[in-house]
């Protein structure tokens, strides 16, 4: 008889709150799964790493594991870097490897926001004196991807707060990668005559970015005395985040694990990003593993597709990479510049070179 686990993957940090809060998450799914085993795991920066999740489950007796990606959008790190490491395991061990679907655009991670942004405001209402929503402009800012549809999610996630809650403007900003960053479009946003703003991160967890977003926030603000600059809280382990969680679980196995995949720049000829239709599958991340721990990178000659997961069905057969070449790149940063291809507009002035000259100031 099948014994399933369920595997969460998330991309790791240096900060330890990060990782506490992404903890959480787990312990939250063991409750809605008491009968399988759950565990989760880091692409790097922080243990355990998330072959060691996959030890952890087999040696509970799991002989199918449904993996999901702690990740709000599709982008690199879930189109690439976490099927690498469940493709390299999966062949090693024998096992199989259902991959499920990022949280996506989804309403409940929408009521999830709303209720983030609601808070905000009816604290800001008793504390400042009430404002309408209709003279308050929401900024959302997003994580910032090398992935156009990535970032359109998190548009599309601004402007169903919008419309939904009646600001009387909207914007979207980014805090790396693309454009706008934080501080620009905050800047942008002061001009439009709105006496208060919430600054809503939509991310999971905390960490060095919300801290950086925080900081352009206070200084934007200290240029502006006379707006009232409010900075909302982030997901984090809203209900209805552990409810999106568990339905990506639960999918997997239902047969709905559907992604869009009409505007993945790897399988369509998305404008600005023609040259990375189809190419291969590969994990960045195996160099940085832990906590300064040395590990092994995948060496694999053919990819295990996911079944119900489009990831690598449209790609090439990942290829031997070898991993004693130059990757041009180190992480003592944010991981804000992996050897990815380049943006095509990497040097816009809103855009992800801005956000390196600053932070090196």
């Amino acid at each position: 008889m099948t014994k399933f686990g369920v595997m969460v993957c998330g991309h790791g940090s240096r900060s330890q709150a990060a990782v506490d809060e992404f903890a959480v998450v787990s312990t939250r799914l063991r409750e809605r799964f008491p009968d399988w085993p759950v565990e989760y795991g880091y692409l790097e920066f922080a243990n355990p790493v998330i072959r060691d999740g996959l030890d952890s489950l087999r040696e509970q007796g799991c002989d199918e594991i449904l993996a999901v990606p702690g990740m709000l959008f599709a982008a690199g790190h879930a189109k690439n870097d976490i099927p690498t490491v469940l493709n390299t395991y999966a062949k090693k061990h024998d096992i199989k490897i259902h991959y499920g679907r990022e949280l996506g655009v989804d309403p409940k991670m929408i009521a999830a926001a709303g209720q983030r942004v609601s808070d905000a405001v009816a604290k800001a209402n008793a504390e400042l004196g009430h404002m309408d929503n209709h003279d308050t402009c929401l900024v959302v800012i997003g994580r910032g991807a090398s992935d156009p549809d990535a970032n359109s999610n998190v548009a599309k996630i601004t402007r169903m707060l919008w419309e939904g809650m009646g600001f009387g403007w909207a914007e979207t900003g980014y805090s790396g990668v693309t454009f706008p960053l934080v501080e620009p479009c905050l800047q942008q946003v002061s001009k439009l005559g709105f006496k208060r703003v919430i600054v809503f991160p939509y991310f999971l967890f905390t960490g060095i970015l919300i801290d950086r977003i925080y900081g352009f926030t206070d200084e934007v603000a200290a240029a502006h005395p006379g707006i009232q600059f409010i900075k909302a809280g982030y997901l984090n382990d809203h209900d209805k985040v552990i409810d999106t969680f568990q339905e990506r679980v639960t999918e997997i196995l239902e047969g709905e694990n559907l992604m869009n995949c009409a505007m993945c720049k790897y399988r369509a000829q998305v404008l600005g990003f023609e040259a990375e239709v189809g190419a291969a599958q590969e994990s960045h991340h195996h160099h940085v593993e832990g906590q300064g721990a040395s590990a092994p990178g995948s060496n694999v000659e053919d990819c295990v597709h996911c079944d119900t997961f489009c990831t690598g069905a449209c790609r090439l057969v990942m290829q031997d990479h070898g991993h004693d070449h130059h990757h041009g790149h180190d992480h003592s940063h944010d991981h804000d510049h992996h050897h990815h291809h380049p943006h095509p507009h990497a040097d816009h002035p809103l855009g992800p070179e801005s956000v390196r000259d600053r932070v090196k100031k």
